[in-house]
């Protein structure tokens, strides 16, 4: 039972590892554009709950995320309160966030390295993609005070122009997480048999 615990916490680390490299690597905007990246957010708040569920480690990644915004915004000369990005409408982003992490953690349990539950997976994470785009999406239409006169077509026009390559890179990286999931998740399983 210990080595089985041995490799649970080692899957753990590599996983909030990970997880917190694809997050500075591509929320830096700076460093995302010299690397061709988009930003990973999103997905990375999904698999966080897919894969490590625990309520702090989201509270971990939101701060993580604040600071990344706080450090680059200060790199760039200006100030927190004054970026045209944070409005009153930034902490819905912590709520997409929310909605995205804890649909992983709610989908958590169908989750095997069959490819029916992969796909399962993934089309929950598109979901929850979709929902997290259109709280922080909206949020920064309808709240953030920078559209003197805002009304549904205007933003319906936004909305369609920006939301499908914002759930669609969502989701590719979730694909993406899930295949080095499953590689790694077969590996860990025919490693832990073989020892049986």
């Amino acid at each position: 039972m210990l080595a089985d615990t041995d490799t649970s916490v080692r899957q753990t680390r590599i996983t909030l590892f990970a997880l917190i490299l694809a997050m500075v690597l591509t929320r830096f905007h700076e460093i995302g554009h010299l690397l061709h990246l988009y930003d990973a957010s999103m997905a990375v708040f999904f698999l966080g709950g897919l894969l490590l569920a625990k309520h702090r480690l989201f509270l971990a990644f939101v701060l993580l995320g604040i600071t990344i915004d706080v450090t680059a915004i200060s790199l760039r000369g200006e100030s927190f309160f004054n970026s045209h990005c944070v409005t009153p409408s930034y902490g819905f982003l912590q709520v997409a966030y929310a909605v995205l992490w804890y649909s992983g953690r709610a989908v958590s349990h169908r989750l095997s390295t069959q490819m029916t539950s992969l796909l399962t997976v993934a089309v929950a994470g598109f979901l929850a993609s979709s929902a997290a785009f259109i709280i922080s999406n909206g949020s920064f239409y309808w709240l953030g005070g920078r559209y003197a006169e805002p009304h549904m077509a205007e933003y319906l026009a936004r909305a369609w122009r920006w939301g499908p390559s914002y759930v669609m890179t969502a989701t590719a990286y979730i694909g993406a997480g899930l295949l080095l999931w499953r590689i790694f998740g077969s590996h860990i399983a025919r490693t832990q048999t073989a020892k049986a």
